[in-house]
């Protein structure tokens, strides 16, 4: 070949790689004035009390509002028009239905010569019926596994795990679990009834509630949570010798219901079809009102995306989700990613805060390589917050992990989870545990990564990574 028809040649292979838009990738990049904008944003948020004040609505005007109850209904009402009130351009919801789990009363004492009041609460899940009969302390959740079945007939178990505190809140899985799956293991052993020390890490004599499940054949039983102090109480009273208990729980399914998953969105101006979406549950236990589990993340996701939004006109849309029923199965959830899974190329980005209102310390995520110039920019806006960037580490949560499992980019905040499980589903879920200071902290944080995103120039490679692993599931 001549040297002219070889340059010719590779000129033409050339002239057809650039041509192949996968043969050079865009790096995906926020422009200067973007950044510019984004560190703005995060001062401004930073001395805004957008978020307090709709948290402040919601626990007022609201309260409680558990999955089926006349509260969630009032809680719909209220999201659909705090979206109006903050300037949403569009109010939509979708219907979720589910089974209706009702709780009316709770009672439990002690018998015989050490009679005295239990404190506990019944699980979510757990029909009525009142039992009575010796408790049988297990150390573990695995010794429960083991009891040969008929080992317990007539008899309640007691299981007595201390669930450890962590600022990651990595303890919830082993309180979780024995919440969630101990019940069966005590049915299958022949016990009438169930009993367990919280999946909570404080000291009050408060009972921590949460949702629990039947294994398929296994006859369901009443199942409560004793709190920390009455769990110490019941071991000691079992260590002196045969201990009889009545647990009364008045509880139960009552047929279906369905609520609304309430969203709300600041319309793209160029890419409107590309959607940066946040998110929180709008449902709450009903022993306390909900305040940081999830009033904090609703309140987080839609100031941090009306004070993006109020920056300038968004080049993609930002939407919020309000959730319903997450705490009884991630039933919201389910319903929005079917109405998203063929449009997952679209979604640029999706977040989520349901770990309470603790000050973010992390900032991670998934997305594909050639957004990580983007989101490189978003940790050098979040390094004056004190935020740690952990790439790769850290899931989207509750929720919007279906949509990371079906192919979006998610980002993920660390919350400082040290206090949040002294709280969680109990009657001190109240406004006055919230910290303003972190509210703000939060609400910046998401403020930035949503700004970012929704105007950076290219694809966070939503659709186009490989299916992650997967997922624990809280």
């Amino acid at each position: 070949m001549t040297r002219t028809l070889l340059a010719a040649s590779i000129a033409m292979s050339l002239a057809s790689l650039l041509a192949t838009p996968s043969a050079f990738a865009a790096e995906t990049k926020a422009s200067p004035a973007t950044v510019q904008a984004a560190a703005a944003l995060r001062d401004q948020a930073l001395k805004d009390n957008t978020g307090w004040k709709v948290l402040e609505s919601l626990t007022t005007e609201v309260g409680q509002r558990m999955a089926g109850s006349e509260g969630d209904a009032r809680a719909v009402e209220w999201a659909k028009a705090k979206f109006k009130e903050l300037g949403f351009d569009k109010v939509w919801t979708q219907p979720v239905t589910f089974p209706k789990w009702e709780r009316r009363s709770e009672h439990g004492e002690v018998l015989g010569a050490h009679s005295q009041k239990l404190v506990l609460t019944a699980l979510g899940g757990s029909p009525g019926g009142t039992v009575e009969g010796e408790v049988v302390r297990f150390d573990s959740l695995e010794a429960l596994q083991k009891a040969a079945p008929g080992s317990l007939a007539g008899k309640i178990a007691f299981v007595d795990v201390m669930m450890p505190r962590a600022k990651d809140g990595h303890g919830y899985g082993i309180g979780s679990r024995v919440r969630t799956t101990g019940a069966s293991s005590a049915s299958k052993a022949g016990a009438i009834g169930y009993v367990m020390r919280p999946a909570g890490t404080d000291w009050e004599r408060n009972p921590h509630t949460g949702m629990t499940r039947f294994e398929n054949g296994v006859k369901p039983i009443p199942e409560a949570s004793l709190t920390n102090i009455d769990a110490d109480q019941l071991a000691r009273l079992v260590k002196l010798g045969p201990t009889r208990i009545r647990v009364a729980l008045d509880c139960g399914f009552n047929g279906e219901y369905t609520s609304q998953n309430v969203i709300g969105e600041i319309t793209g101006s160029s890419k409107s079809d590309e959607i940066v979406a946040l998110a929180g549950h709008l449902d709450s236990w009903d022993l306390g009102t909900g305040a940081i589990d999830d009033g904090s993340g609703v309140a987080i996701s839609m100031a941090a995306a009306q004070l993006a939004g109020k920056m300038k006109r968004p080049e993609r849309t930002i939407r919020v989700v309000a959730f319903a029923n997450e705490e009884q199965g991630l039933w919201g959830g389910r319903v929005y990613a079917e109405s998203q899974k063929d449009k997952i190329a679209k979604s640029q980005i999706v977040m989520e805060s349901d770990s309470g209102p603790g000050r973010v310390y992390e900032f991670g995520g998934t997305w594909s390589k050639d957004a990580e110039p983007a989101m490189a920019q978003v940790a050098e806006l979040l390094k004056p917050l004190g935020i740690a960037y952990t790439p790769g580490k850290g899931e989207a949560e509750s929720e919007m992990g279906l949509m990371q499992a079906a192919g979006s980019a998610a980002g993920a905040f660390a919350h400082d989870a040290t206090r949040y499980f002294d709280l969680h589903h109990t009657p001190n879920d109240t406004l006055d545990k919230v910290d303003p200071e972190d509210l703000r902290v939060d609400i910046a944080a998401y403020a930035t990564l949503a700004f970012i995103a929704a105007n950076v120039d290219g694809s966070l490679g939503s659709g186009t990574m490989p299916a992650p692993e997967p997922r624990k599931r809280r």
